[in-house]
């Protein structure tokens, strides 16, 4: 019943968002990645995560999407909290790098808010990048018009993987393509690689 219920929650939150909202966000990309690997106790990063860390400077510094270079405009991580403060912590010398601050405004369930500010005029024509927890990222991705049913196993991110991106592109008529990739950043992304979009 839980899982039944947090389906129909997810359907919801896609098809009212696709209705009304998607259109707002035009000639826009937000890139979705997860946290990096966590730690065994505590609420920072595993020396795995901190490398990944460091890993995404160069490699989102050169990041594309159809073949065109992505300069980052906006940085949002999930709001720190006593359990974690992963996700500030994984994109925390990328803001470095680049000259960003982090907006952490929003706390891990808040993503319809997160969601609601990102649809807002002023993200069009900017390219965002989004750092969350795996288990609300599901419902970020509904809540910005895409279906995660499409793009994850069973509508979800895996427990065990910290390697994929999720692409969010949106038109200029607010048309949305989604896609998620294997990062191929870290030894061992390569043997977890996402779904295989339906043909």
């Amino acid at each position: 019943m839980k899982n039944l219920i947090s389906l129909i929650t997810v359907v919801l939150l896609w098809m009212g968002v696709h209705c009304t909202n998607a259109s707002q966000l035009q000639s826009s990309v937000i890139i979705i990645v997860r946290h990096a690997e966590k730690s065994d106790a505590g609420d920072g990063l595993a020396p795995a995560g901190d490398a990944r860390a460091n890993a995404y400077v160069d490699y989102f510094k050169h990041f594309t999407v159809n073949s065109n270079a992505i300069h980052f405009d906006y940085l949002f991580a999930a709001k720190d909290s006593r359990e974690s403060k992963r996700p500030r912590l994984t994109i925390k010398p990328l803001s470095k790098a680049l000259g960003l601050v982090i907006n952490t405004d929003f706390k891990d369930d808040e993503y319809a808010a997160l969601a609601q500010e990102l649809h807002a005029g002023r993200y069009s024509n900017k390219n965002i990048l989004v750092c969350w927890h795996h288990g609300k990222i599901p419902k970020l991705l509904a809540a910005l018009g895409a279906d995660p049913h499409k793009l994850l196993p069973d509508g979800r991110w895996p427990e065990d993987v910290f390697g994929w991106v999720v692409s969010l592109e949106y038109d200029q008529k607010g048309n949305l393509n989604a896609k998620v990739e294997d990062e191929n950043l870290m030894p061992g992304d390569a043997a977890n690689p996402p779904p295989q979009p339906a043909t």
